[in-house]
């Protein structure tokens, strides 16, 4: 048995979710998201709450209805507070700039990397070291701030690079003389 997919996900106030052809949809404040559903999971919605059961006895449909059950849970968190993470830059000279539609990266590169910001996606720079994304899709907040680390990795010996807040990044000590 599933400990998490036992579990139902409270629909909140202001939140409405309904069930049609296949997909769910999720409809708050922030938005509207959907999901498609798997036919080895049951999905029921149910007042003020929806649950996730699965179809039959497969082992497919065991191993699929926990994580079904957290991205059910992901829409509702989605579209009432939404996703953020916060991105760190170290290095000297290394900064960011939110232009619009687009993010500046000066990476020590010769030139510097304009990342262009997906649809559904917000960008902020408080100050040019720090880079906040959010947004209301789990999943693609995640993916934009892996890009985005991935143009300057943080390396083991300086720490210079891109790095998810709390994030530790292993030291290695230098050469020995």
């Amino acid at each position: 048995m599933s400990r998490i997919g036992k579990k139902p996900v409270a629909i909140p106030s202001g939140v409405t979710a309904e069930i049609a052809n296949g997909v769910l949809t999720v409809k708050g404040p922030k938005g509207t998201l959907t999901l498609s559903l798997r036919d080895e999971i049951a999905y029921k919605v149910e007042g003020d709450s929806i649950s996730v059961l699965p179809a039959n006895d497969s082992k497919q449909a065991r191993a699929f209805w926990g994580m079904q059950r957290t991205l059910v849970d992901n829409l509702v968190t989605g579209v009432t507070q939404g996703y953020t993470k916060v991105l760190e830059i170290t290095g000297v000279g290394y900064r960011a700039t939110a232009q619009g539609k687009n993010l500046k990266l000066q990476l020590g590169y010769s030139h510097d990397v304009d990342f262009a910001v997906p649809e559904g996606i917000e960008i902020k720079t408080p100050d040019n070291t720090t880079i906040e994304i959010s947004g209301i899709d789990k999943q693609k907040v995640g993916q934009v701030a892996a890009e985005i680390r991935r143009w300057r990795k943080p390396e083991p010996y300086k720490g210079k690079g891109i790095k998810y807040r709390g994030e530790f990044i292993f030291r290695k000590e230098g050469k020995k003389k």
